[in-house]
This record gives structure tokens, sequence and C-alpha cells, in this order.
């Protein structure tokens, strides 16, 4: 696979600190913008939070894979998450794990190439990084080698900002259910324990991923805008 956008950055010394920026700018590549991860379970208000930071006016670039965040020459992406959830993620015997996981990979690397491909001097938020698309093929049975190897590799954020919620507060904000797609739950058909379970096991797989990083978590609120302004504020922090 191609490397030369790719370099990896150490692992930081230090995480679930304050100061875990500083391990993280003593490695950091002066051609990778310093960036953060928004990041969460499934329905935990990262595109509501996005959307304010946005409105705000924010100084940083936001990256995320949401409609409303693509440029009109990368609608293809949204094409092919909506076809992935359609067409592929409900037929398994159909798509073999590996298939499901190289259609995910169009848009892990639209957002690594959005990332790279920014002023380096401007800071950017990131909506997710690879974090979830990685769980969530972690769940449907998709291997670590090559691809999700290939992920860990790319640049590493200088913390990431984890917003927390329960599954059943998840629940509810999907519409019981009738918003899910077959990549947000266990079983056939949407229901409240199929659901919880997939929410736990992805919230469990996704922290693992990031153990090794800088991680503020943000408990549960119903408030974007607060939400958003406590985002705004750690950001700004970490910045100096």
């Amino acid at each position: 696979m191609p490397s030369s956008r790719n370099n990896p950055a150490p692992h930081p010394r230090s995480s679930n600190s304050p100061n875990g920026g500083e391990a993280e700018d003593e490695y950091r590549d002066d051609s990778v913008p310093r960036f953060f991860v928004l990041l969460g379970p499934d329905y935990a208000g990262k595109s509501s939070v996005l959307t304010e930071l946005r409105r705000s006016a924010t100084p940083w670039r936001l990256v995320s894979l949401d409609d409303t965040f693509l440029a009109p020459e990368h609608a293809l992406i949204a094409r092919l998450r909506r076809d992935v959830v359609k067409d592929v993620a409900p037929h398994e015997t159909r798509w073999s794990p590996d298939f499901l996981a190289a259609m995910v990979h169009t848009a892990v690397v639209h957002l690594r190439d959005q990332l790279l491909n920014g002023d380096p001097r401007t800071p950017a938020v990131v909506d997710s990084y690879y974090y979830k698309f990685l769980a969530k093929c972690r769940l449907a049975g998709v291997p670590d080698d090559p691809l999700l190897t290939w992920w860990r590799s790319f640049p590493r954020p200088g913390r990431v900002i984890y917003l927390d919620v329960t599954p059943e507060s998840a629940w509810s904000r999907s519409r019981e259910g009738a918003d899910l797609n077959p990549l947000e739950h266990y079983g056939p058909r949407p229901g409240p324990y199929g659901f919880k379970r997939y929410q736990t096991d992805l919230d469990r797989l996704v922290r693992e991923e990031i153990r090794g990083l800088p991680v503020t978590v943000l408990a549960e609120q119903n408030d974007a805008a607060r939400t958003a302004a406590t985002v705004r504020e750690l950001i700004t922090d970490e910045l100096g």
C-alpha cells in the first residue's frame, strides 16, 4: 500500500493527562497539521458539536464525512457510504468482511487525505478519524492485517476528545431505532438489546484503539452548544 503520504508518528509518551500534548509536540511532523479527534459511540452528538463549531466561525479546519461538510467534488464519498449501508452491510452472505473493509477504506483514506492536504499551519478537528471505522470493521470480522494495521500507521492526533453517551440515551436519540443502519446494531432488525450490545462492544474497541493517546472524556449532555464551547476551550488550551 502507498506510504509516501503516511509517515507514522511515534506513540506519545503520555496519555489521559492534561499535558499529554507535550510528548506529541516533541515528535510532531511539521508537514502534518496539529489535529484533534472528536470521537464517541454512535449518536454521541459529534455532528451536532461540529455544526456548532462551524457556526461559531472556529479558526480550525473541520474535517468530517457528513454531507454538509463534504465539498461538492467529493459527493462520491457520501454515495459510497450510503451504498455500503444499504447494499453491503445488511447482506453478510453476499459480501465478505474484506469487501466491507475495502468499501469503508475509501472513507478512511478520504479523511486522511483531507487532513494532510490542508495548510499544516492551521489546526484541524477530525470527526472520528479512522478509530470508529476500525472498531466497526473488527466487529464485522475484518482481520487486522493488512488494512487495519495500515490505518493504525496514520498520523496521530494531539488529543482525542471523547463524547460519552449511554446506550440508553443513544437509543432514544436514534428515535428508538428508526434511524439506525445495520452497522449500528446486532441482529437483522434494530432492537434495544441488540443496539446496546453493539454499542457496548463498539465503545470498548474504540477505547482500546485510543488507549495510548491523550484522551479527554466529556460526560453526556444534551446541549450541543455547551458541549461545543467545552471542546473549543479544550482545544484552545491545548494549542496554547
